[in-house]
């Protein structure tokens, strides 16, 4: 299925709706055909944004520290959006 190869701390790219080009946390899975992203300035862990994972570009790229946090319940908004900032550096360069 789709979500065996998407895990929670995974970086996403949407694909389709207004987040378009933007890069997001998985931040739980929903189901194998659901998961609910989040980047810590739009759209907050409050709010996550239910997406379908075929609208979603699914790197490989796993940050530990926000699965960890987000495991634990310690997660902020501003570490998520810290931690997305970096992993956009990894991933790009």
């Amino acid at each position: 299925m789709l979500s065996e190869k998407i895990r929670v701390g995974q970086v996403v790219k949407g694909l389709s709706g207004r987040e378009t080009g933007k890069l997001f946390f998985v931040v739980k899975i929903v189901d194998h055909e659901y998961v609910l992203i989040a980047d810590g300035k739009k759209r907050k862990l409050d709010r996550p944004k239910l997406k379908k994972v075929k609208h979603l570009k699914v790197y490989s790229f796993l940050n530990d520290k926000v699965k960890n946090k987000i495991a634990s319940d310690t997660i902020t908004d501003a570490f998520l959006r810290a931690e997305l900032t970096k992993s956009k550096e990894l991933i790009f360069d």
